[in-house]
């Protein structure tokens, strides 16, 4: 029993003294390995919020990027630490890569439309986007999903492929957007009066751009009222605030002035049978 002890001890010394340097510089390798893969990815996320030439629809990926690089890298020093051919290694996950991307046609079409998001550019991270009948602001685009929360602020995941093949409305691309309003007026009140009602109006506030010129025409005679098309310009951020104030403002301003606005109405005639 003592003998098969001593044997057994005897081999774990040996094998300590060939292999035990080799299992201490591979912990040390992993040890490094990991400390910079973190100093690397938090120098990629100061370096992309110092430089204005990448925005924040690429950090996220730069640095989530860098991180798995160097953990590769680590990962294949460790192994060849121990004689292990990486060449080998990678040959195999090479095809293992092949067979999983046959298998999973769908994940790497979503990667494809994210790569062609991130260069296209079809949209930010912060932007006001409608998808596909979808309405929000995004906060993150992946390399397989795109995350972002609608103005009621649900959270909404979408594979990138559905975004890609769909139509795409940026409400914040351009710095200035258009306010549509239609505003219904009596038959019986002056046109020519309410239109210049409207323009004091707009002349008054200053969220309302010169340039270019708002419009005031008439748009229709419909069934109840004469129907006055507003369309004035403005910042993008302003275009909610002031169409909700010129609401209010010409509502009050039709009152004071004695400007009506019908109410939907029909003429019934009655033709008595005997």
């Amino acid at each position: 029993m003592m003998e098969n002890i001593n044997t057994l001890w005897q081999t774990v010394r040996e094998d300590l003294a060939v292999y035990g340097l080799d299992v201490i510089g591979a912990l040390g390798i992993l040890i490094v390995g990991w400390i910079v893969a973190n100093w690397l990815s938090k120098r990629v996320q100061k370096a992309t919020i110092k430089t204005e030439r990448i925005d924040n629809t690429i950090s996220p990926i730069l640095i989530k990027g860098t991180k798995i690089i160097v953990l590769v890298i680590t990962i294949l020093a460790v192994l060849s630490k121990f004689g292990v051919e990486t060449a080998s290694i990678i040959a195999v996950l090479g095809t293992i890569g092949l067979a999983i991307g046959l298998a999973l046609q769908g994940t790497l079409s979503n990667i494809a439309s994210g790569f062609m998001l991130l260069v296209l550019r079809p949209f930010n991270v912060g932007d006001a986007v409608d998808i596909g009948g979808t309405s929000g602001v995004v906060d993150e685009i992946g390399l397989f999903v795109t995350e972002m929360h609608t103005f009621d602020n649900i959270g909404v995941t979408m594979p990138n492929s559905q975004i890609w093949g769909d139509k795409i409305e940026n409400f914040t691309r351009h710095n200035t957007r258009r306010v549509d309003m239609e505003i219904g007026i009596g038959y019986d009140d002056d046109i020519d009066e309410a239109m210049a009602v409207i323009n004091e109006i707009l002349d008054a506030d200053e969220r309302v751009l010169p340039e270019p010129e708002p419009l005031i025409a008439v748009g229709s005679l419909g069934d109840n009222a004469v129907v006055l098309r507003v369309r004035p310009w403005t910042a993008t951020e302003e275009i909610w605030p002031l169409r909700y104030d010129l609401t209010k403002k010409i509502k009050q301003r039709f009152d004071k002035e004695g400007i009506s606005f019908p109410f939907p109405q029909r003429d019934v005639h009655l033709f008595q049978q005997t």
